[in-house]
């Protein structure tokens, strides 16, 4: 590939970004672009190509089980032949080596109806300070409800810890999991009070075929509603370097009236003010 027109590409593909949506704050505004100059590489060429730029040989797609991303697009999957999408959630770490952006999907197989859904990527900046994806994970709905505005907290300059012991960072990754831990045995017991104490106020939640619902007393109100009992197992976490920002991920089962049904979640952490941690996110997809 030519350095020299690939440079000029992804210059003319930021100023177009920023002349479309409107000038967005330095740190996170980087990786914004960085998702919205995909969408629209999916759009003036392939979902493929698109896809194919934004990861690395340790990326991970969920497809829907755990994918290698760099082999699954290597062996030319049968995605879709036209795919957009468009953050309007995005998360940024003190660190600015760990990032989160999600918003809605429409995606289309030619001959076929459009479908519709949300996505989320988990994002990790390399040592050459480009963002890869971590892992992407989509749910599928059915597009009935306008995007939401873009929200976003630009990360503030205040100090953080930085660790170089090995230990002490996995330390604190322990701790994360420790909490998912406690929050999968409560759900176990009580799902209402589970997400009642561990859900952030603002949080997100994705769900099969319902729009974003967004807010803790909303979700509350869905889980009641539809009757939906959750038991989740966590497996791995994630932890930004500065601290503040996390995810989770494990298996779950979902009891729906009278089925019980094979999920994955994913949870994204916040540490709050008062130094304790809720889920801004989740998302619960079928595996």
């Amino acid at each position: 590939m030519n350095l020299s027109f690939f440079s000029t590409s992804c210059l003319a593909l930021a100023l177009l970004s920023s002349n479309l949506y409107g000038q967005l704050p330095e740190k996170i505004g980087g990786l914004i672009t960085v998702d919205r100059n995909a969408a629209f590489l999916s759009k003036s060429e392939t979902p493929h190509a698109a896809l194919s730029s934004i990861i690395d040989k340790e990326s991970v797609f969920y497809v829907p089980s755990a994918t290698n991303a760099f082999n699954y697009l290597n062996n030319r999957p049968n995605i879709a032949d036209v795919m957009s999408w468009e953050p309007n959630f995005a998360l940024l770490s003190k660190s600015q080596e760990f990032g989160i952006t999600s918003g809605k999907l429409q995606f289309q197989k030619v001959g076929a109806v459009q479908r519709n859904g949300q996505y989320l990527t988990i994002w990790k900046r390399n040592k050459k300070g480009e963002w890869k994806v971590d892992l992407r994970a989509e749910v599928e709905n059915y597009g009935k409800n306008t995007p939401k505005e873009l929200t976003y907290i630009e990360p503030d300059d205040s100090w953080y810890l930085k660790h170089k012991s090995k230990v002490r960072l996995q330390q604190r990754e322990d701790i994360v999991m420790s909490t998912d831990e406690l929050f999968s045995k409560v759900l176990s017991a009580d799902n209402q009070a589970a997400y009642q104490e561990f859900l952030s106020d603002d949080v997100r939640f994705y769900f099969p075929w319902q729009e974003e619902i967004e807010g803790k007393n909303n979700v509350l109100n869905f889980l009641k509603k539809q009757r939906i009992e959750i038991v989740t197992e966590p497996l791995e976490v994630g932890r930004a370097y500065s601290g503040e920002l996390a995810y989770s991920l494990g298996t779950a089962t979902v009891y729906e009236k009278d089925k019980a049904i094979k999920f994955n979640y994913i949870r994204v952490w916040e540490l709050k003010d008062d130094y304790q941690w809720r889920v801004s996110l989740e998302m619960l997809f079928e595996r």
